[in-house]
């Protein structure tokens, strides 16, 4: 079960009352923000934006690719490790609007990650130290540390042990 606090509401869905929820100038503010980040490709300069003005923990040498989309909302509550690549097009979200409730959950992605393109990342979730995550996976679930994982619904394609196993084979 991913890790999120649950609010619920009466009447209108969440989204209707978006601004209940959120600051409308927080939300401007990030969206411009993200928007130019997306687009630069000067990865340092990424980094900074997101540390900066939106208050992401991202690690040292930390790639984001170009159109990756962070949480417009809570960004804040998004952390990366060092040395880790978010591939083309990603999704990182920490929110998630039903129609009885919305939801918010830290993301951790750990260090030395990979995460493949066109990726989606839900709230709540945890991606350990050395994971690699599969182009266009659903991350609805913890991703053990090591784990080579894919799909939708992901699954556990490659345990950590298996990964190991698989790389002194082909040295």
């Amino acid at each position: 079960m991913r890790k999120t606090d649950r609010y619920y509401v009466e009447n209108a869905n969440p989204l209707w009352k978006i601004y209940k929820t959120v600051s409308f100038w927080k939300v401007v503010k990030n969206f411009i923000f993200i928007q130019i980040a997306r687009y630069t490709p000067f990865l340092g300069l990424k980094n900074w934006l997101y540390r900066t003005f939106l208050r992401m923990k991202v690690g040292n040498q930390t790639a984001f690719a170009l159109m990756v989309m962070v949480d417009i909302m809570f960004p804040e509550k998004i952390t990366v490790g060092k040395n880790s690549v978010i591939g083309y097009n990603t999704t990182i979200l920490a929110h998630e609007y039903l129609i009885k409730e919305y939801r918010i959950g830290e993301v951790q992605i750990g260090d030395e990650v990979l995460i493949g393109a066109n990726s989606t990342i839900l709230p709540g979730v945890t991606i350990g130290d050395g994971a690699v995550v599969s182009a266009g996976t659903l991350v609805h679930k913890d991703v053990p540390p090591g784990a080579f994982v894919g799909g939708n619904p992901m699954q556990v394609i490659y345990t950590k042990e298996e990964m190991k196993e698989r790389m002194d084979e082909n040295l």
